[in-house]
């Protein structure tokens, strides 16, 4: 044991800042993409495909944007709900005083 180091508290700043500084970006991704709509083949279009785009934007060649399933679109919100909790929970915390 170090006089100088409380690594119990070292390692409680560790996890915390792991689960915050990854953990909740990684959640916020994980809810983008179970929202994101889809294509019909979800697959990667030839590279002389991706570049040519039509008025709308669009790449060309690209199916319709299918809506995602209820269970994605649940799980979607609920990923959003945790990372807009934890975000009030912080912003809770720091205007109280950090106490």
């Amino acid at each position: 044991m170090s006089d100088f180091i409380e690594w119990g508290a070292l390692g409680q700043v560790l996890v915390a800042g792991v689960l915050v500084g990854a953990g909740i970006p990684a959640l916020f991704a994980l809810g983008l993409r179970l929202l994101a709509g889809t294509t019909p083949d979800d697959g990667a279009a030839p590279a002389a495909e991706q570049t040519s785009q039509d008025a709308t934007g669009r790449t060309a060649g690209s199916g319709p944007i299918v809506r995602p399933t209820p269970a994605r679109f649940a799980g979607g919100v609920l990923c959003m709900a945790v990372v807009i909790a934890a975000i009030a929970t912080g912003l809770v915390f720091v205007i109280s005083g950090g106490h």
